[in-house]
């Protein structure tokens, strides 16, 4: 009759297929439970991927062997190894998924001075422009404390958890991630800056991305823990700075561009919000916040100004809610796809060289 102790030795040399590392060094033996009455096993064994072609390779490995040594049944659960015990053994050469993402994506940080600018409204609406484009787009609303994405989108689902990774929701073609997935009756979310950090961290690795060729995060306002968080954990993250045109708004907006010029992190643009109001029946441009912080501020770091996004809001459709997304045939739909088709230029254009 098997024992715990025999179980334990048989399962200590079957290797990890990712790490290539025998469970024993690994510690991916998590739990042993051994029935004498119906001669049945069953573990919980930890690897560094789950959901692979390899676990199946794994589990028939592991019945078989078990049932060699005299196992009537088996029964095997899979858990995903935490991620410093995969860096430790990750075998040189083999990149993390968040290696990947870093290598293969450009990510790009929508940032602002300050709030009611309309930053969550521009990385929405972009990332919805750069999807009807084609491209594979996701979208980390990085605003902890201010998560607005989901309902600006009209999102209703919910991420769903496959293996020990979470699944973004998809909505026009974009992979959104957000804190308001994960809080009840829009409470308020009550932090200090390290447990910002590491969820931010989580955001990162413990969704499931898959391919993509842009990642926008919405970030918080200012310049505070989130922010820092993000120029240390993405140090080749590109920037996108977002005003209105109102000369205080350009000024502290220049405190986030500041902000990313000192950390290294490249400025694709800036993007002048709440540019003006033009009467439909009149064609009169009314400059509601003024004129030129936008333009005076992209001279100021020495960026394109990329665009200049009037006031309007999206047409009203019932049968796909979605408050702040601007249609295709919209003046201002067109007017973020002429920004994301300067974005895409630049980004391929850097590739290049």
């Amino acid at each position: 009759m098997l024992t715990v102790e025999k179980v334990r030795e048989i399962l200590g040399e079957i290797e990890d297929p990712i790490l290539h590392k025998p469970l024993k060094e690994t510690g991916g033996i998590l739990e042993i439970k051994v029935k004498e009455e119906k001669n049945h096993v069953s573990v919980k064994v930890a690897i560094a991927k789950t959901g692979t072609a390899e676990q199946i390779q794994m589990q028939s490995n592991i019945v078989n062997r078990l049932k060699n040594a005299g196992a009537a049944t088996v029964g095997i659960r899979f858990a995903q190894l935490p991620d410093e015990v995969i860096e430790r053994f990750r075998p040189e050469g083999i990149e993390s998924e968040f290696e990947k993402l870093l290598k293969n994506t450009a990510i790009i940080a929508v940032a602002s001075g300050k709030g009611g600018v309309g930053k969550s409204t521009v990385s929405v609406n972009l990332a919805v422009s750069l999807a009807r484009m084609g491209r594979k787009v996701g979208l980390l609303d990085a605003d902890i404390y201010g998560f607005s994405v989901p309902d600006m989108m009209g999102i209703v689902d919910r991420p769903v958890v496959r293996g020990e990774k979470i699944i973004p929701v998809d909505r026009f073609g974009v992979k959104v991630m957000s804190m308001a997935f994960f809080v009840e009756d829009n409470s308020p979310v009550i932090w200090r800056g390290p447990m910002l950090g590491k969820m931010l961290n989580n955001f990162f690795r413990e969704v499931e991305w898959g391919d993509l060729d842009y990642l926008f995060l919405d970030l918080p306002p200012g310049t505070g823990d989130v922010a820092l968080d993000v120029h240390q954990m993405l140090p080749a993250c590109k920037e996108i700075i977002v005003t209105t045109p109102h000369p205080t708004s350009a000024f502290v907006a220049a405190r986030a561009g500041t902000m990313a010029l000192k950390t290294n992190h490249e400025i694709l643009g800036v993007i002048e919000n709440m540019s003006y109001f033009e009467s439909r029946t009149t064609g009169k441009k009314e400059y509601v916040f003024g004129k030129g912080g936008g333009k005076k501020l992209a001279e100021e770091l020495g960026v394109p100004l990329l665009g200049q996004i009037p006031l309007e809001q999206p047409y009203w459709d019932d049968e796909e809610f979605a408050p702040s997304v601007y249609q295709i045939d919209h003046p201002i739909g067109k007017i973020y796809f002429k920004i994301a088709e300067k974005i895409d230029d630049l980004i391929m254009e850097k590739e290049k060289n």
